[in-house]
């Protein structure tokens, strides 16, 4: 019987630049009358979730920046894991000596070290607005840091990214994508799977009782690591081929479909 049920937001729970679709927000609804703890569990900061989750038009927890933050449904922090600030200089560093685009998070505010076409995508895709500080000023959030992400309009230059970082970063921090064009970055050791786990012992709910759905490489661990993973029908090839069971699509309300497959 599952009693938690983990879901990614982006590809998942949300198609891109629409609203969740009303399928999806009165699956939400049934679980919950059915005594289910529903999770959101995303890459997106928490103030970039929260928009989403109260579209559910029910109170939900929140597992925000890929596990480094856990807040409950009244706002109340359970857990947090930060970066240690000499990876997040480290990781700056490296990034502007390729002239490449890094940004950082602190205090639930977005800072980047300067405004283009990647910084404009994200702040359309994930709705919140960025604050440019410059490099130095990057420099100066380093503290507090939950991770830091790369935006490539390319994919093939994310691919390019995240092979780069684990070169030199690799077994040091996690490294991982949340989308096509999101190279991300965290403290070793945080996950989505990793939070789930904080979490659900927390509310005494055992393993075989949880279960995750998501779309991408940063779902991939919780996937595989609770009693039941999900994959969607637009879920990466290596998602897909990682789990037993896949349901439909974003765009076909795969999310409730798996609902009422598995849960209700």
């Amino acid at each position: 019987m599952i009693k938690m049920f983990v879901t990614d937001i982006d590809g998942t729970l949300l198609p891109a630049g629409k609203e969740i679709s009303v399928a999806n927000v009165q699956a939400v609804q049934s679980m919950i009358r059915a005594g289910v703890t529903v999770v959101l569990a995303t890459g997106r900061m928490h103030s970039a979730a929260i928009p989403v989750a109260n579209q559910l038009g029910v109170s939900v927890p929140i597992i925000s920046y890929n596990g480094a933050l856990i807040k409950s449904s009244a706002g109340e922090i359970l857990h947090t894991h930060y970066m240690d600030s000499k990876f997040v200089l480290k990781l700056i560093d490296f990034f502007q000596e390729r002239g490449w685009h890094i940004q950082s998070y602190s205090g639930d505010v977005l800072y980047v070290p300067e405004r283009n076409a990647g910084v404009d995508f994200y702040e359309t895709s994930i709705k919140v607005k960025a604050v440019d500080v410059g490099w130095n000023g990057l420099r100066k959030h380093s503290k507090d840091v939950p991770k830091l992400l790369s935006v490539s309009l390319n994919p093939d230059d994310t691919d390019v990214k995240l092979s780069a970082a684990e070169k030199i970063f690799g077994g040091q921090v996690e490294i991982t994508r949340s989308a096509p064009q999101f190279a991300e970055f965290m403290s070793l050791g945080v996950s989505k799977a990793s939070a789930i786990k904080i979490f659900a012992d927390k509310l005494g709910i055992a393993n075989d009782e949880i279960l995750a759905i998501g779309d991408s490489d940063n779902d991939l661990q919780m996937l595989t690591s609770v009693g039941l993973g999900v994959a969607m029908g637009n879920a990466l090839p290596s998602v897909k081929a990682a789990v037993k069971h896949i349901t439909d699509t974003c765009e076909n309300d795969g999310f409730a479909k798996a609902v009422y497959d598995y849960v209700l």
